[in-house]
């Protein structure tokens, strides 16, 4: 069985391109940083993981998708390799990603920096749920 389960942020906004033809297709290719479960010292504490996505998915990558956003995905491994303009045979490996998800919910927009949220001048102590 070939099944893989990740979740990461993006390293950085996808790469989104369309095919050629009649029939064009989406294809994105994107890295997500995935946390290591035991650290050790002097280790890297994520692995940067190559993706990428094909069609519905690969759109959905483009639309909302960005640099930073925390996903959970499922698909399967790709091991490939091609040769370069250099004549040098290069090797590929690559999680084919099936379907995906958010993993955490979009920031408030009246959320601080430091995580509080804004409470407006005018609300009387009442409406407070402390005092």
């Amino acid at each position: 069985m070939n099944k893989v389960i990740l979740m990461g942020r993006l390293v950085r906004d996808a790469e989104v391109r369309y095919s050629a033809g009649s029939n064009s297709m989406a294809v994105a290719r994107f890295t997500l940083a995935v946390d290591r479960r035991f650290k050790k010292d002097g280790e890297p504490s994520a692995d940067f993981i190559s993706c990428v996505s094909f069609g519905k998915t690969a759109e959905f990558v483009e639309k909302y998708i960005k640099k930073g956003t925390k996903i959970a995905l499922d698909g399967h491994w790709q091991t490939g390799s091609f040769t370069n303009k250099d004549g040098q045979k290069v090797y590929t490996n690559d999680c084919v990603v099936d379907s995906m998800e958010f993993a955490e919910s979009k920031k408030q927009e009246t959320t601080t920096d430091d995580g509080f949220m804004n409470i407006p001048d005018n609300l009387e102590d009442e409406g407070l749920p402390f005092n």
